[in-house]
């Protein structure tokens, strides 16, 4: 080496061990930024009951794809593990229960049937699925296979399990010896009756189960004794009867009764003979005579009074009532009915014995509320429970059932906070404040604490037990480890936003915390599915919104801003915005929302205009197909999971449903394209992912997709959550990050 190079490199070597330490310290910077897998680590808490005569909870928890039941008892709060479900292998747990003495849980493990039958099997095994009721001791020791079956009914003692099978009512041991495979196959049922019978209720005092048996144009409550084994039915009649609830005391039966079905509708072939929840289809509505209804369904502004053939009543013209009956099978008494021909209170579908009230949840106005009827009579209007601008959405009875603990948005719109209220009536009272979230009210049964799900904007949603007197949470699961980025994770910010038509709607802002003054960076807006959502100021309390919220964290310390819309039809801000006209195959009125925001972010000063992409699961990927078919201008790319991009099934281009699809705006469809699908999708078709990926093939758009075999709408399998995740990093780091800036012509 000369002395000139050898004086250059001792001048310049300082600035390149400069250099180099700074590269690696910028290269630490960027690996030390939080993974999706940290995001998503904690457990997740769900289905939270308590018992009712002892101071212990239970719940379901997934971790990292491992699901579990949970318990913890007074004083100590200690959670303890019931079960060894170790696998990630995408078999879920349900219909958790807990006995009156805390004793015993019961559960459901694996999935609900599809439309042919079939329980979810995500991870392919070859032996087949299966869906069965288990059961565990809370004293930790062991949980044990009871039946195959679902929707189980735990006894109060927690000795039986009442269950439908083919339309007859089993009951069967709760205990490890009570039934074996062979019984699973050969097992006869404990109350056979003609009809088809569900909806088994224990009496408090676990002697006798009530149950609806529907039969050709009417329905019965049966009561079944247990010890005696006889069976008898409460206040029979040519109507509707349904919602079986029993007083405290075991002695009396309270039910919603509606009219039997009248000659004008038994005519109609292919009309339903049953107390149906769904609402008739266009060809039954045609087909039925003028003016008639099906049971429980309200008049028509416009419909002609009852005349008893084509739309009946109950005596009087009114169309619900409540009624109380002995269980000795003597004339029941009606306490309470509503208006002559009126619309209000005509949807009640579920009542509930509270005290010396019968309690039921109704929408007459703009809110969903609670209302109470003495279970005595003489209540001419239903007292309401829980008052004031905000949603009713979770809720939970004290023990002796005159307390109604619930969780509303009522004074803080973008969250969540638990109430109570006397169930015969009297003032509301607000148990927890703050910026944190509180939903799923458990009473403990000593009537000082509730427990509850909770989180907040940086903390995963968690078990916690809540003193009523002072609101204050304790925390007692998950217990967040050093992996979990609090630090790293943002508030997001409340903003309102304003749609081309004049509506205005809520979103959750989430900005860079690394982000410089004047810099622009990419935004990606978020999409809730549903639509009958609502994201949150904080973790949410849905699992698949809960891991999307996680997901908009992350890609805020990613780099990008995130804005969460919540657009029109969802919940939470009342009736007028969960009903908006012209919404979804009406005319597709929600999509403006989408495009305010899409404005919104380019008008600001920290986003760059030119990289903005949008990503949404399910109702969340009909907007996501739709954003990119009909301002690619505007969205640069996107990620649609399981979306529906044709309404209905027509292909009439002048077919208001066909031109509220984003495929009938696929000429315009320039920008790339993620798309993921379970093909045992049980909400979305798998054919709207088959009938959109041969368009973009024709139409040269470019796409990338993920298959997934016998996966679900929400894919079960924490893996796949995390293969996921991955590839949306690389294909947003592809089509959004490194795309050219608006303000340089170059990527970043």
């Amino acid at each position: 080496m000369t002395k000139t190079m050898e004086h250059f490199m001792s001048r310049v070597q300082p600035f390149l061990w400069c250099l180099l330490s700074a590269l690696s310290v910028a290269s630490a910077a960027a690996q030390s930024k939080p993974t999706i897998d940290q995001f998503m680590s904690p457990g997740f808490p769900s289905e939270l009951v308590s018992a009712r005569k002892a101071d212990r909870i239970a719940w379901l928890a997934e971790e990292r794809g491992r699901r579990n039941v949970f318990t913890a008892a007074a004083p100590a709060w200690q959670p303890v593990q019931l079960t060894s479900f170790m696998n990630d292998d995408g078999v879920v747990l349900s219909d958790l229960a807990i006995a009156d003495d805390g004793a015993i849980v019961s559960f459901v493990r694996g999935s609900a049937p599809n439309r042919e039958g079939w329980v979810a099997n995500p991870s392919s095994d070859p032996r087949g699925p299966e869906r069965a009721i288990w059961a565990a001791r809370t004293s930790g020791a062991g949980a044990w296979r009871v039946i195959e079956g679902g929707a189980p009914v735990l006894s109060p003692d927690g000795r039986s399990i009442a269950l439908v099978r083919d339309g007859q009512i089993v009951v069967v041991p709760s205990g490890r010896t009570g039934t074996t495979a062979a019984v699973d196959r050969n097992l006869l049922p404990t109350i056979k009756a003609w009809g088809r019978n569900g909806g088994p209720e224990w009496s408090p005092d676990g002697s006798k189960i009530a149950f609806v048996s529907v039969r050709d144009y009417h329905s019965l409550i049966g009561v079944y004794d247990v010890r005696a084994r006889t069976l008898a039915y409460a206040s029979p009649s040519v109507d509707f009867d349904a919602s079986p609830t029993w007083s405290p005391d075991s002695r009396r039966i309270a039910f919603i009764r509606r009219p039997g079905t009248p000659y004008g509708q038994q005519a109609v072939p292919g009309l339903p003979g049953i107390i149906s929840q769904a609402p008739p289809t266009a060809g039954q509505r045609a087909a039925r005579a003028p003016n008639s209804r099906g049971p429980g369904q309200a008049p028509d502004s416009d419909e002609k009074p009852a005349d008893g053939l084509y739309r009946a009543t109950l005596k009087g013209g009114y169309g619900l009532a409540l009624m109380v009956a002995p269980i000795t099978g003597d004339t029941g008494v009606e306490v309470w009915h509503t208006p002559p021909n009126g619309k209000t209170f005509q949807a009640i579908q579920r009542i509930t014995w509270a005290g010396l009230s019968l309690i039921f949840q109704q929408e007459p106005e703009e809110w969903i509320r609670y209302y109470a009827v003495s279970a005595e009579g003489g209540t001419t209007t239903p007292i309401e429970l829980s008052p004031g601008e905000g949603a009713l959405e979770t809720t939970d009875l004290s023990p002796d059932g005159t307390t109604l603990y619930y969780a509303s948005n009522a004074l803080d719109i973008d969250r969540r906070h638990l109430w109570k209220a006397p169930t015969s009536g009297g003032p509301a009272v607000r148990i927890t404040q703050g910026d944190e979230i509180e939903m799923y009210p458990a009473a403990i049964a000593s009537g000082r604490q509730v427990a509850a799900l909770t989180a907040s904007a940086t903390r995963p949603l968690s078990v916690s037990v809540i003193d009523i007197a002072s609101g204050r949470a304790r925390v007692i699961y998950p217990m967040l480890s050093k992996e979990f980025p609090v630090a790293e994770s943002v508030v997001p910010e409340p903003v309102v936003l304003k749609a081309a038509d004049g509506l205005s709607f809520h979103n959750q802002l989430f900005l860079p915390k690394d982000q410089k003054p004047g810099e622009k960076r990419p935004a990606i807006i978020f999409v809730h599915g549903g639509p009958s959502r609502q994201m949150l100021l904080g973790y949410h309390y849905m699992d698949f919104y809960h891991f999307a919220y996680a997901v908009n964290q992350w890609l805020t310390t990613q780099g990008y801003v995130v804005l969460s819309v919540n657009y029109r039809t969802g919940i939470g801000y009342g009736k007028t915005f969960r009903t908006a006209p012209k919404s979804g195959w009406l005319g597709n009125a929600e999509y403006q929302d989408v495009v305010a925001a899409g404005k919104y972010l380019q008008q600001r000063a920290d986003v760059d205009p030119a990289r903005v992409g949008i990503w949404g699961l399910s109702y969340g990927g009909v907007l996501s197909s739709q954003a990119l078919a009909r301002n690619s201008d505007m969205f640069a790319a996107g990620v649609d999971m399981a979306g529906v991009h044709l309404w209905g099934s027509t292909l009439d281009s002048t077919d208001v449903s066909y031109q509220s699809s984003a495929i009938a705006a696929i000429d315009g469809w320039k920008s790339p394209v993620l798309i993921w699908h379970g093909d045992d999708d049980r909400n979305v078709p798998f054919s709207q992912t088959v009938g959109l990926v041969q368009l973009l093939r024709q139409k040269n758009v470019p796409y990338e997709l993920i298959v997934v075999p016998d996966d679900t709408h929400e894919t079960l399998i924490y893996d796949r959550w995390m293969y996921l995740w991955g590839r949306m990093e690389r294909f947003l780091k592809t089509h959004l990050w490194n795309k050219p800036s608006a303000a340089t012509g170059s990527g970043r």
